[in-house]
């Protein structure tokens, strides 16, 4: 049976800030892009983790939720009629030639490119989940590992579980909304940010939020997936029931790079090492950019990933077009399609 090989410019890896970036970078150099992720909407961690979580450090935008960023992002990447491939990891990624590489996914896409960017933040992601019995007849009905939309949790009462910023973040927010919010820790030192830790302490002083430490998460009950009470232990093995409708367990993400790592690059800590100036890795034609990259006096910030979103696109031009000269241009006197 032939395959249905699919042609492009360029493959971006990773439908995060970055890899949406990219997109837009690409296609004012007149490039082609399809994008490949494994979650089933674009946005990465923004998306699936904290998309209503306001971010200050995007230039132009005093706050911005992380949803509103990446509807922005797709918005400047519009123009350019990216193909988008989700709900799909890229399983193989082979060199047809000197100027073609073969991208492939557990879906059975196959695209042949001139470059590649891998913008796939930390890799494959999912959460570390408790240890609790009949955890799974849970999951997506009354307990989640993340909040799409605040306003799900509204007249509810909702157990936190966890001691860093997402627990600490939403324990500050979801007050605003939810009938009761239980914040649960295995101690009373936080590994939040200190204002945010001060801030919850203050509201734990009402009661919209109260404080269950030292604790551990110790078994649920309800039936049919929905939750009634959230049992916890404390160190010396008293039991509490908290009656509750929701149960979020903020215990961090299990990150790896998954196939990435058997592609021959040159890893420093699960991290791709690439050229600061290019932003190349030690395979021609294939870039990384964003969290998953790395090189001397790295910052993982959203805005540097998108300076080598920059970085890479003009670096690829030479592949997609070698025997057209690149002129740069600034967005303001080259304008966008459409406009």
């Amino acid at each position: 049976m032939s395959q249905n090989i699919q042609k492009t410019d360029v493959v971006i890896i990773g439908a995060g800030p970055t890899g949406l970036f990219s997109v837009f970078q690409c296609g004012m150099l007149g490039m082609k892009t399809h994008v490949i992720d494994a979650l089933e909407a674009t946005g990465g961690q923004c998306t699936a983790l904290y998309p209503e979580k306001p971010i200050y450090d995007i230039p132009g935008f005093p706050t911005v939720a992380a949803a509103e960023l990446i509807e922005h992002l797709e918005q400047q990447a519009a123009p350019f009629d990216p193909v988008y491939h989700l709900d799909q990891q890229v399983s193989g990624l082979e060199r047809q030639n000197d100027e073609t590489w073969r991208v492939t996914t557990t879906k059975n896409t196959v695209i042949d490119c001139k470059a590649v960017i891998i913008a796939a933040g930390a890799g494959a992601f999912g959460p570390n989940r408790p240890p609790l019995d009949g955890l799974e007849n849970f999951e997506g009905k009354s307990v989640f590992y993340l909040v799409k939309r605040r306003e799900d949790f509204r007249d509810k009462t909702v157990v936190i579980a966890g001691g860093g910023d997402s627990a600490v973040d939403w324990a500050m927010s979801l007050p605003q909304v939810a009938k009761k919010v239980y914040v649960v820790h295995r101690r009373d030192k936080f590994r939040a940010a200190p204002e945010s830790v001060a801030r919850m302490r203050a509201l734990a002083e009402t009661d919209k939020v109260e404080m269950v430490v030292p604790y551990q998460l110790h078994g649920l009950k309800g039936t049919d997936g929905k939750l009634s009470s959230v049992i916890v232990k404390d160190l010396q093995g008293n039991e509490r029931a908290l009656k509750a409708d929701i149960l979020l367990p903020f215990y961090g993400l299990a990150t790896n790079l998954g196939p990435i790592a058997d592609w021959g690059f040159e890893l420093e800590r699960n991290h791709i090492l690439v050229n600061q100036a290019t932003c190349e890795t030690k395979q021609p034609g294939i870039y990384a950019i964003g969290d998953v990259a790395t090189y001397e006096n790295k910052l993982k910030l959203i805005l540097c990933g998108f300076s080598e979103a920059a970085m890479a696109a003009h670096a690829i031009h030479p592949r997609v077009f070698p025997d057209q000269e690149l002129h740069f241009q600034y967005s303001t006197s080259q304008g966008v399609p459409g406009e």
